[in-house]
């Protein structure tokens, strides 16, 4: 059954200004970077990939279909976070929470299960920097947006990933169930993040990927930072100590 909204309605006018074509020396940037970090990066995956074996099991990678630029669909590698099972479609609420794994849990706030992305990025059919790739029912669902939004190479992070996902998270965290996740996200965070995606390709230039780059790092250190850096402070008291210093 298809679901409507508001500003799914009608046909969707394309924007003035907007071209398909990446800025000059994206692609350039995309492959060198890919291949500098690759060899620092290897010995992380490879180390990652043993305790996901030792600890989880088969299988290591998850391997999820996307669609990418002009309609061509693709497999997204991800490190496998989940226990798998046999329906594993649409977003990741709380519905799902039960299925992330200790290490899922690690591998998710750092970002870590996303590397095997470099392989995707190399192999032409993502960028650093980007809309996220949907699945193909959110493609089917919103066509005439996606027709628009999918017109360049999908990235690992994007404007929209930048600025949505924490606040997307906190959202789904509240479904307990498959449709309330469903219904949250086509309502509350996709219009939002499609408009953003549409910002972004109008505006997209290196200057910018290397800042939207610059502050999704930053989002991922600096929370591990401020953690440590509480725990760790010379001199500064534990609660419990706090507590019955007071009493």
């Amino acid at each position: 059954m298809a679901i409507h909204h508001g500003w799914q309605a009608g046909a969707v006018r394309e924007p003035p200004g907007i071209g398909v074509r990446a800025p000059d020396g994206k692609r350039l940037f995309d492959i060198l970077l890919a291949l500098a970090l690759l060899l620092p990066l290897s010995a992380v995956m490879l180390a990652v990939a043993g305790l996901l074996l030792l600890m989880q099991g088969r299988p290591v990678l998850y391997l999820s279909k996307r669609m990418g630029a002009s309609g061509q669909s693709f497999r997204l590698f991800k490190f496998r976070t989940m226990v798998p099972v046999a329906e594993d479609g649409g977003a990741t609420g709380g519905h799902k929470s039960w299925r992330i794994t200790r290490l899922g849990h690690l591998l998710r706030r750092s970002r870590i299960d996303e590397l095997p992305q470099l392989f995707n990025i190399l192999a032409g059919d993502m960028s650093f920097v980007g809309p996220r790739p949907p699945l193909r029912e959110y493609v089917e669902r919103f066509p005439h947006r996606y027709a628009l939004v999918l017109r360049m190479r999908p990235g690992v992070t994007g404007l929209a990933t930048l600025v949505c996902h924490a606040h997307e998270d906190r959202i789904l965290a509240r479904c307990l169930t498959q449709a309330a996740t469903q219904a949250a996200y086509d309502r509350r965070c996709l219009p939002r993040k499609l408009r953003l995606e549409m910002v972004y390709q109008q505006r997209q230039s290196l200057a910018l990927d290397l800042w939207i780059i610059a502050n999704t790092l930053a989002t991922v250190i600096r929370p591990g930072w401020r953690y440590w850096r509480r725990r760790g402070r010379p001199g500064n008291p534990r609660p419990a100590d706090t507590a019955h210093a007071a009493g």
